[in-house]
């Protein structure tokens, strides 16, 4: 068989393997060395492919579909510097737990260490940020195509069990690459079904801790969680057996929902920030779900901790930064709610929710319109909202509140950087089919790029412009002579210009009325719409 005719069935058999698997959306950023991995992808039957010419866009990208569909997405890149580009996605995918396959083309072995152009040792390219890592032999015809099969099998496993994140799959190819001919398929791939276990939690730990926690009231907290009604019934079935409050975070997935948010405190913030806590009414406990807390004052809270600091984790590893864990359980969050309520009876402890109800409707009150809530009154059920990193997550955790509607909230607080805000929304708006994203100034302006991928997609993508980092006015820094130049930096990008470059509508907005009147546009326009927000 011919060099090019045997890359070309050889990249046949491994997408078709991924499929078989369950792979259905990949992302092609264009390339020479990757040609016979792209023609198999893009003749794949079933496979939606995506084309980004901007490797790191390519990679928020893929970030994007795989947190909405919470399924493994295929990235492939040429050889050389290109998929060096991905890294700032691929630490966020490791540190969020999102699984991505990673697939770069690469140089044969006789090109390797001989100054070769295009040429650069790939191995462990992501080092500590893969689940694992493979580097394919070149396409060997006395090799069976079940091995293209069971390594893709293998590699979507391993991205998505015992901890979701990225899989690095490195395969060189010689010349030539483009096959003459139309090549025979590989023969049909052997399907191989993979199921994961649920974390049960341990009989003797949950008696003890239901022992514990009757005693006295404390809190439950939720942090970043997937979308689940099964836990939102489950924690709220929880919080009321304790009688306890939920401070639940916009990324925990109860705040929006037609579950029970009767027990819900969202304002905490505002009153841990304005009012600290007696050492009399401080919580005996916390008990967390989810990832650490984004807002300060909760954080501070937390690291003060209680007697008994308890973590439910369905996932391996230790994530403490408070170092104040009492109790760490690694157990599915739904098996543990319903196993503390077997465990033992109800409790009460007057007073102890009105004591926190009442600090949340005074901070309710003190409210005044804002950014987020005119983007809240905007949305209807069914709607996805990304939130970018920096200021824009810490004030949508202040001012969202909960509503009885089904909203999901997505935002990258892996590593919680500012790269790649506007690829992951539009990302998430090609799986979703609509997004409207939430985003900073320097945020946009640091991914504009991105915006070359908003063609066709309806997403509407809110640049709230407050001349340059506003999370810096919060901070130390603002002390600081050099605080403007070094810190604040103020931009002069026009956002108007940009949008016209890649073909978005543009609007801008100097009041909340005009920014209601935008968002009411976009949704019965359809996206992809650019709408700038001017702030003092």
């Amino acid at each position: 068989m011919d060099v090019a005719a045997l890359n070309f069935r050889w990249s046949q058999a491994l997408v078709a393997g991924f499929c078989a698997a369950g792979l259905r959306e990949a992302v092609i950023s264009p390339g020479s060395r990757s040609t016979p991995l792209a023609l198999a992808m893009l003749r794949q039957p079933g496979l939606r492919c995506h084309v980004a010419v901007d490797e790191r866009s390519a990679a928020f990208f893929a970030l994007g579909l795989a947190l909405a569909q919470r399924q493994p997405t295929l990235l492939l890149a040429t050889s050389g510097s290109a998929p060096v580009h991905w890294a700032p996605a691929v630490i966020e995918a490791s540190q969020a737990h999102v699984p991505l396959l990673l697939l770069a083309a690469d140089r044969p072995p006789e090109l390797q260490d001989c100054g070769a152009n295009q040429t650069i040792n790939q191995h462990r390219l992501f080092a500590n940020h893969t689940r694992a890592e493979h580097h394919l032999p070149l396409p060997d015809e006395h090799l069976p195509f079940s091995y293209c099969h069971r390594l893709a099998a293998q590699a979507m496993a391993e991205s998505q069990w015992p901890q979701p994140g990225p899989v690095y799959l490195n395969q060189p190819f010689r010349e030539p690459l483009v096959p003459l001919d139309d090549c025979p398929p590989p023969p049909p791939v052997v399907r191989c079904q993979v199921s994961h276990p649920v974390a049960v939690p341990s009989p003797a730990h949950v008696r003890q801790l239901a022992a514990q926690l009757c005693q006295a009231p404390g809190w439950i907290i939720c942090g970043q969680l997937p979308k689940s009604a099964d836990f939102a019934a489950g924690v709220t079935a929880l919080a009321r057996h304790l009688d306890c409050p939920i401070l639940a975070e916009p990324l925990s997935g109860l705040r929006f929902g037609h579950h029970d948010r009767s027990r819900l405190l969202v304002r905490y913030n505002h009153w841990l920030a304005e009012q600290p806590i007696e050492a009399d009414c401080s919580p005996a406990w916390v008990l967390r779900f989810g990832r650490f807390p984004v807002g300060r004052p909760l954080q501070t809270v937390l690291n003060a901790s209680a007697r008994l600091h308890v973590l439910v984790d369905p996932l391996p590893g230790w994530r403490d930064p408070t170092n104040q864990l009492s109790d760490l359980l690694h157990a599915d969050p739904v098996l543990f709610c319903q196993a503390m309520l077997n465990a033992g009876p109800a409790v009460e402890h007057p007073g102890w929710q009105a004591t926190w109800q009442q600090r949340e409707t005074q901070a309710t009150r003190a409210l005044t319109p804002s950014v987020i809530t005119t983007l809240l009154a905007s949305l209807v059920a069914g709607d996805a909202v990304f939130v970018a990193n920096s200021l824009s997550i810490r004030q949508f955790d202040c001012d969202s509140g909960h509503r009885g509607i089904n909203l999901e909230i997505f935002a990258n607080r892996g590593a919680s950087g500012i790269d790649g805000q506007v690829s992951t929304a539009l990302g998430i708006a090609a799986a979703r089919g609509r997004v409207v994203a939430l985003l900073g100034d320097l945020a946009t302006q640091h991914d504009l790029g991105g915006l070359a991928l908003a063609t066709g997609l309806n997403a509407t993508l809110i640049a709230v412009n407050n001349a340059g980092g506003g999370i810096f006015d919060h901070l130390a820094q603002r002390q600081l002579p050099e605080f403007e130049r070094g810190w604040r930096t103020p931009q002069t990008l026009d956002f108007q210009h940009a949008a016209a470059s890649f073909g978005l509508t543009y609007q801008r907005a100097d009041s909340l009325a005009q920014l209601a009147e935008h968002l009411k546009t976009s949704r019965q326009q359809g996206g992809p719409d650019l709408i700038e927000v001017i702030l003092p």
